[in-house]
């Protein structure tokens, strides 16, 4: 719940953002200065590729959770059985000592993006949060091709 709760403050900031900063392009732009008029498109160009950004994180998010709930209804989510430290995260060594059975997982079957989420899941317990997206990417992607029933 606190995640979605920064999600939407982080896009109503994003939004406040927006609406201040077309403001002031706009100001620049209609200076007619060349160089005021150069800093008002690069004062538009920049929170349109903040909004892009933001909406690539959402989607992805979303799609993540849809994933999730789908693998617990067929009882496919993997059993977090994995020891964790006082902070919550996972202890390194246990994680590392798990990730080699969803890796051959991975290896056996390519096309499954089952086996792909959890790959993802066990890479993000061993602290690997790059190696973890792409995976995760990867599973939304094949899942997508089979045209799986969204949750």
């Amino acid at each position: 719940m606190r995640g979605r709760v920064a999600v939407v403050v982080m896009a109503l900031l994003l939004l406040l953002y927006i609406v201040l900063t077309t403001q002031r392009a706009w100001l620049f732009i209609t200076t007619g200065e060349p160089v005021a008029v150069v800093l008002g498109v690069a004062l538009v160009v920049l929170p349109v590729i903040g909004v892009w950004a933001l909406v690539v994180e959402l989607r992805f998010g979303w799609r993540t959770q849809q994933l999730v709930r789908r693998l617990a209804s067929e009882g496919e989510l993997p059993v977090d059985d994995v020891p964790r430290r006082a902070s919550g995260r996972y202890e390194r060594e246990a994680a590392d000592a798990a990730f080699p059975a969803y890796a051959a997982a991975v290896e056996a079957e390519p096309a499954d993006w089952r086996r792909w989420f959890r790959l993802g899941l066990a890479y993000d317990a061993c602290g690997d949060r790059r190696r973890a997206r792409k995976a995760l990417r990867w599973a939304i992607g094949l899942e997508a091709k089979a045209g799986g029933a969204t949750v």
